[in-house]
């Protein structure tokens, strides 16, 4: 069966469970918004500002691209879209953590970014991928309204930032144990959901899972990419670059799935874009931390090779000389 004509089947209750699962996962970001993270941003706002525009501008740009070139069925094009403009996702600042990159930027561009989602994204996702005659099509079939993805994301975002965030300022002792849980419980329960979704339509599925595997991988690498290289071309500094890649890399595709299944029925290739990309983007994502530090630990230890070689040269010549200056005074 063409992959375009794939529909997966979920109940009205799962659908629930997938938008308070995405809920509680936006309420993990919202409960490590400090208003420092707001100051960051007025203190230096060009990075901020870019770092928007490279995720909801730079990254759909180049996704409809990538789609035209590799000629993918139009629901994989929708769906890469359709990931291309979510929201970073929480993930994101545990990587750049791990990556030593400028972790108070990410959570900046993380909190600015979910924000900015809730008005930009339905219009966005409509605006890109008009731009691809296969997926413009798929557009009309839906019937796309916009009003309503704007009140879907409003509640999937803003609610829990509406919560969470008055919580971290009245309460930071309690939400700084409780954030940590929150995380790890929302994340562990996509997964889990994404999963057994896929687990229960995997037969109309089973034979397009490599052309979505390798789609994804080379997606996901692009990404990664736009933002090293978008905050390269301006001369951030390293860690300012490393924040980037995953704040642009990382998206927060649990709610590209949510509304696929809500407005897109289900549509095959598009969830299976959001389902694998959500699993996908972490595994790449730490892959490419730890390759960041073991390359930061063999310069440290290069570095440190090279003063402790220059400092015992250095003494070696000074008793060198300190010993022909003794010999000089004895002739």
């Amino acid at each position: 069966m063409p992959i375009d004509d794939v529909v997966l089947s979920f109940t009205p209750a799962s659908l629930l469970i997938l938008n308070v699962v995405l809920a509680v996962i936006i309420l993990g970001i919202a409960l490590e918004v400090r208003p420092a993270d707001f100051r960051t941003v007025a203190r230096s706002p060009k990075a901020v500002l870019l770092g928007i525009c490279a995720q909801y501008l730079v990254l759909p740009a180049v996704t409809v691209g990538l789609a035209l070139l590799l000629q993918v069925p139009a629901s994989i094009a929708l769906g890469m879209i359709l990931v291309a403009c979510c929201p970073p996702g929480g993930i994101s600042n545990v990587l750049t953590h791990r990556a030593h990159g400028n972790v108070a930027l990410s959570a900046s561009m993380t909190a600015v970014s979910n924000l900015v989602a809730i008005a930009v994204m339905p219009l966005n996702v409509a605006l890109w991928a008009r731009l691809n005659p296969a997926t413009a099509g798929l557009m009309r079939d839906f019937s796309l309204d916009r009003w309503e993805m704007l009140v879907q994301v409003l509640l999937i975002i803003g609610v829990p930032f509406a919560v969470g965030m008055p919580l971290a300022r009245r309460f930071p002792a309690v939400t700084d144990i409780l954030r940590p849980w929150v995380q790890r419980i929302g994340l562990l329960a996509l997964l889990v959901f994404i999963v057994a979704g896929t687990a229960s339509n995997l037969g109309p599925l089973r034979e397009h899972l490599g052309t979505i595997f390798l789609v994804v991988l080379l997606h996901d690498a692009v990404a990664l990419a736009v933002g090293y290289w978008t905050a390269a071309a301006v001369r951030l500094d390293e860690p300012s670059r490393r924040a980037f890649t995953f704040e642009v890399g990382a998206r927060n595709t649990g709610l590209g799935l949510g509304l696929t299944l809500t407005f897109f029925a289900g549509l095959g290739g598009m969830a299976m874009v959001a389902a694998w990309w959500g699993i996908w983007d972490i595994l790449a994502g730490l892959l490419l931390a730890a390759w960041w530090r073991r390359r930061d630990a063999r310069r440290s230890a290069a570095a440190s090779s090279v003063e402790s070689n220059g400092s015992a040269g250095s003494a070696g010549s000074n008793g060198s000389a300190g010993s022909n200056g003794k010999r000089g005074r004895g002739r």
